[in-house]
C-alpha cells in the first residue's frame, strides 16, 4: 500500500524526530537532513530535492521496465552512486596492473576478483546496470596488461580487446565482472 505524505507531514516527523535526538543527546546534521520529493511516473510535481545518496547508492528516478505489459516508466530506485562508482574505478586504476606483466592472468583475476567482486555484490543488489561503466574500465585495464605483455598485441588495439574478448568466450567465470551482462 502506498501511503502518500505530505510536505507538511514530512517537516513534523523531521521536527519529531529531532527533539527525540534532543533529549538523547544527539542533533540532525542540518546539511545531511532533508526532505526528499521521490519524482517518478505518478508523482511528477518539481521539488527541489529529488535524489539523495544513502550508503553508496543514489536514489533517483530511473526508467523502468514492466515484463508483463512491456512497458517502459519511471520509479524512484536506488543504483550505484556515479561518485561511488568513479572512486572504486580509481581504486582499480591505482593498483596499475596493467603494468604487473610478470602475472598471468590467472594470477591477476585471483588477486582482482575478490575487491571486485565484493563490490559487484555489493553495487548489483539494484539497478546493477549502474556498474557497467567500472566493468569497462576493468576491461580497459586488461587490453592495456595485454598489450604491454604480449608482443604481437603491442601495437593493436583493436586485436588487443579481440582477444580479451576471445578469453572472455572460452572462460566466462575468469573475472567476477564478466559474469554481469554488459
Amino acid at each position: 500500500m502506498i501511503h502518500c505524505v505530505t510536505e507538511r507531514q514530512a517537516l513534523e516527523v523531521r521536527d519529531a524526530v529531532g527533539h527525540r535526538f534532543a533529549g538523547i543527546g544527539l542533533t540532525l546534521h542540518p546539511d545531511k537532513t532533508k526532505i526528499v520529493f521521490c519524482k517518478d511516473g505518478k508523482r511528477r510535481r518539481d521539488f527541489p530535492v529529488w535524489s539523495f545518496t544513502f550508503c553508496g547508492y543514489e536514489f533517483r528516478p530511473r526508467r523502468s521496465f514492466n515484463k508483463e505489459t512491456r512497458e517502459a516508466f519511471t520509479n524512484f530506485l536506488p543504483a550505484a552512486a556515479p561518485g561511488k562508482i568513479t572512486e572504486i574505478g580509481r581504486k582499480v586504476v591505482s593498483g596499475k596492473l596493467h603494468r604487473r606483466t610478470n602475472l598471468t592472468l590467472d594470477a591477476i583475476a585471483k588477486e582482482v576478483n575478490p575487491v571486485v567482486g565484493g563490490w559487484l555484490t555489493y553495487f548489483t543488489a539494484f539497478y546493477s546496470t549502474a556498474v557497467n561503466p567500472l566493468c569497462k574500465r576493468v576491461d580497459r585495464i586488461l587490453v592495456r596488461w595485454a598489450m604491454n605483455k604480449c608482443k604481437r598485441l603491442k601495437r593493436s588495439l583493436k586485436r588487443a580487446r579481440e582477444w580479451l574478448m576471445m578469453v572472455r568466450k572460452r572462460a566466462p567465470k575468469l573475472f567476477a565482472h564478466w559474469q554481469l551482462a554488459y
